[in-house]
């Protein structure tokens, strides 16, 4: 399978651009879909910066370090929220480019998915696998997933504003 890119979505970066460590396993997951020829292209999300790098930017060079060339990298330095990742995402991917493999932690991709589909993408899901937590912080994350979900699509009809 041979996707039109690869997206990314952002998350957080620690104090000189180094990566929380669910954004590690994003970019190890998406630099390892690049290295099975999934994509040439890989599109970094995330226009937040912490501590004075954005997501993007600390994305792009920790694909870098692991052996992804810099011209197969594109940023994308405005979203803060998963729908605006797809939102931007479709203004920059050129037309056509429907089929995108959406690299995100694994409890996060339905939600990722939702808005890459209300974007007008064919998403395939390229899931970052988190690991296990107890049950009362899986529970609290699933829970703050929903009402996103809910907010997102809220958004996406229109009675609500990103």
């Amino acid at each position: 399978m041979t996707l039109a890119s690869l997206v990314v979505l952002g998350c957080r970066v620690g104090r000189e651009g180094k990566l929380s460590t669910p954004a590690e396993r994003r970019v190890r997951r998406a630099a390892l879909a690049f290295g099975e020829g999934m994509a040439s292209r890989i599109l970094v999300c995330g226009g937040k910066r912490w501590h004075g790098v954005s997501e993007a930017d600390a994305f792009a060079s920790a694909l870098n370090a692991l052996g992804v060339p810099g011209a197969a990298i594109d940023r994308e330095l405005v979203s803060r929220s998963t729908l605006q990742n797809a939102r931007c995402a479709a203004k920059l991917l050129l037309l056509g480019q429907r089929s995108v493999g959406v690299v995100t932690c694994d409890w996060h991709m339905p939600r990722a998915l939702h808005c890459f589909r209300s974007a007008g993408f064919d998403p395939t899901p390229i899931p970052a696998r988190a690991p296990e937590l107890p049950l009362l912080a899986t529970r609290a994350r699933a829970l703050r997933e929903w009402c996103s979900y809910w907010l997102d699509a809220l958004t996406i009809a229109g009675r609500t504003k990103v």
